[in-house]
């Protein structure tokens, strides 16, 4: 496995954190608070697990861990092209919905909730497909639509976007079928697909009435978009027999969660626990003092399957202390998930504009006291002079 080691002798620690969001990728991260912990204790191991819990992140964290990226180019989300790639491993490729039908591919950052679609992540997948790979984990984190995986079936299928590459084909009438060709296409392919949340396509727990506004619907357009997938979840009950639209998941990424497991087939999984498993995390603990992860802010999505508590958990006996940008969680939240501790950036700056601007020498002064406070006794344990 390709992880970035900081070498010493005696003392090992892992650091499996999350990118911060608009600063630090997960890789600088870990290098930020290595160079902390060494500064205290030069005779420690550090060894850089980059991980992601399905979202923006999942592709650098298959290629820190020995996947080979495969450059596409795809449409975006709202038909522009756009580079992006696969990794593989093997006969196993990482699909990163986020990287090319999400909303950090939209042209401006200007949302387009009506037209914004999952076109782009079909092709990609269709392209690993047709290079051999028999098994596709799919990151659907970060999605920019609401098409309820429609263009993502229709790139699939074959099927021209139209000139506008956006999810007008959604609100169309009569559908050509799609069973039956993605049946053929997709014979003996495996999809797994990293989802976090349990919300059904439509209702008001759907995915226009709970996602749709984050992406810039407006109410209106949320009843429109709402309308539109029931209209979509009865086609395809009536092409498979099976009414899938409650199941769930199916809700998840604008409701490519439920074309995924409607028409493809696909497994549900929670993000984390997938990306720890592609990058064998459990294979890097034997031995180790302790495990540092991270994510830009510890709240209360923390909780319920984000990487911070997928990493304590799968972390088993090995103490885990968390960083990040800000924490908002008390310490019997924290040690409920297994978590000894956090430290944030704002605990040595207040100032979170200085923060966001220059967050490396601070997570250093951070490695520097997770060293003192949860090292040197181990040290000491161990008669490491």
């Amino acid at each position: 496995m390709a992880t970035a080691s900081f070498e010493g002798f005696g003392l090992r620690v892992v650091v499996a954190s999350d990118k911060f969001k608009g600063t630090l990728t997960s890789a600088e991260v870990a290098e930020a608070v290595g160079a902390g912990v060494q500064r205290v204790c030069p005779d420690a191991t550090v060894t850089s697990v980059p991980v992601a819990d399905g979202g923006d992140g999942t592709l650098p964290a298959a290629v820190a861990a020995g996947y080979t990226l495969y450059p596409v180019t795809a449409s975006g989300p709202t038909g522009e092209p756009v580079r992006t790639a696969y990794a593989r491993r093997g006969k196993t490729a990482v699909v990163e919905l986020a990287d090319v039908s999400g909303l950090i591919r939209l042209p401006g950052g200007v949302p387009a909730p009506l037209t914004a679609t999952s076109y782009g992540t079909g092709q990609v997948i269709a392209a690993a497909v047709a290079a051999g790979c028999k098994r596709i984990i799919l990151g659907i984190g970060g999605s920019a639509s609401t098409d309820g995986g429609r263009g993502m079936i229709d790139a699939l299928a074959g099927r021209d976007p139209g000139l506008s590459g956006n999810n007008s084909a959604l609100y169309a009438e009569n559908l050509p079928e799609s069973a039956p060709v993605l049946r053929k296409r997709l014979a003996g392919v495996q999809i797994v697909v990293a989802c976090d949340v349990d919300n059904p396509l439509t209702g008001p727990r759907g995915a226009a009435a709970v996602y749709a506004p984050q992406k810039g619907a407006t109410p209106a357009q949320v009843a429109v978009l709402d309308e539109a997938l029931g209209n979509w979840a009865d086609q395809v009950a009536r092409e498979t027999g099976v009414d899938l639209r409650n199941a769930p998941g199916a809700g998840a990424a604008g409701g490519v969660g439920f074309a995924a497991i409607a028409l493809l087939g696909a497994e549900l999984r929670p993000g984390i626990e997938l990306v720890l498993e592609m990058v064998r995390f459990s294979e890097q603990l034997a031995g180790v003092d302790l495990v540092v992860t991270g994510e830009g802010a510890l709240d209360e999505q923390t909780l319920h399957g984000k990487a911070v508590a997928g990493v304590a958990a799968a972390a088993g006996a090995v103490p885990v202390v968390a960083v990040c940008g800000v924490n908002k969680l008390a310490p019997e939240q924290l040690k409920e998930i297994g978590v000894a501790a956090a430290y944030a950036l704002t605990d040595v700056e207040p100032d979170v504009r200085r923060c966001i601007a220059e967050p490396r020498p601070l997570l250093e002064a951070l490695g520097e006291r997770i060293a003192v406070e949860h090292l040197t006794m181990t040290r000491r344990e161990k008669g490491i002079a």
